[in-house]
């Protein structure tokens, strides 16, 4: 009796490790460096960067400046990790014209190093922040 309760999980696990080898299961992949289209890349970034500056508490906004990795996996979506450059403009966050603000220079100059996951279903314009990382540079 003792043998006998092992032998059938022994052989399904026997059946399944010959199955992967065989190649009868598809290998998740991962992400992957891969680089992002300029549309992709723009509203992604743009989503990013909006909110960073949405949960900050700073006075001032920031801006990209750096697109440093990126790196994919298509699920339901596209889920992307970003690493980018970011610094601290002299725009403030009640500031209307901040498309084009210029980065704070001397005492109030900041940069910090952030990695993001992302997901987007770019098809249908929809994007959801799921972790962000910040590190001064």
């Amino acid at each position: 009796m003792g043998i006998r309760c092992w032998r059938n999980p022994l052989l399904l696990l026997i059946a399944l490790v010959l199955s992967a080898k065989l190649g009868h299961f598809q290998r998740w992949e991962g992400f992957q460096e891969k680089p992002m289209s300029k549309k992709n890349m723009n509203s992604t970034l743009n989503f990013f960067i909006q909110s960073y500056n949405n949960a900050s508490n700073d006075t001032y906004l920031y801006r990209v400046q750096k697109l440093i990795r990126s790196q994919m996996q298509l699920t339901t979506g596209v889920e992307y990790i970003v690493t980018v450059k970011i610094g601290r403009t002299k725009c403030k966050r009640n500031d209307t014209s901040n498309s084009s603000c210029p980065l704070q220079s001397k005492k109030l100059r900041k940069s910090l190093i952030c990695e993001s996951l992302i997901y987007t279903v770019p098809w249908i314009n929809y994007f959801q922040l799921w972790n962000n990382s910040c590190l001064e540079a």
